[in-house]
């Protein structure tokens, strides 16, 4: 079989990140559900998936909704909360985050994604278990995956002197679905 390559983005499926709340007065903060914007190509020999480059366009952030905090997360909250999350992303001088594979491996439910992350321009070695259900005439994917911010050299936002400020531990979630035919 000859080599082929998988295009996916946005019209396959969703990359979406929810912070926590930390500091003594946590529970006045939201717990935001963020999307991002990404493209990933999957490269195939053979009929397996041999690399994987997955890249999120930091300035694409989108806080979708907020949970818990002493009121609703107004319109005008969730564009101050994109404005003070890429100031702490540095998005002008790190416009990109990325996921390459070094090994690709078959697991029981999947394939597991042995790389790098490099998220404000510090790469760390990153294992993702992506899950691949057969939907009948499409392949669906997804995984989940923990990020500490302070392991990238980002330091998470606060506000009143530290008493409410995003959790260090971000939560990444993926879904995609690709046809089969596609």
């Amino acid at each position: 079989m000859a080599d082929t390559a998988w295009e996916l983005g946005i019209p396959d499926g969703q990359l979406l990140l929810t912070t926590g709340v930390a500091g003594p007065a946590a529970k006045m903060g939201h717990r935001l559900t963020i999307a991002m914007d990404w493209t990933a190509t999957v490269r195939w020999l053979s009929g397996r998936p041999v690399s994987v480059e997955l890249t999120v366009d930091v300035d694409s952030l989108q806080v979708q909704r907020g949970e818990g905090g002493v009121t609703g997360l107004s319109g005008p909250e969730k564009a101050l909360a994109r404005s003070n999350a890429l100031k702490c992303l540095d998005a002008k001088r790190f416009p990109h985050i990325r996921f390459r594979t070094d090994s690709v491996e078959e697991t029981a439910g999947g394939y597991r994604l042995i790389g790098t992350l490099e998220i404000h321009g510090t790469v760390r070695e990153q294992v993702i278990d992506l899950h691949v259900e057969d939907a009948g005439g499409a392949w669906r994917m997804s995984c989940e995956a923990e990020v500490s911010q302070a392991d990238f050299g980002v330091k998470p936002y606060s506000m009143m002197m530290g008493a409410v400020k995003v959790a260090d531990v971000v939560a990444v979630s993926f879904a995609a679905e690709r046809a089969k035919d596609g």
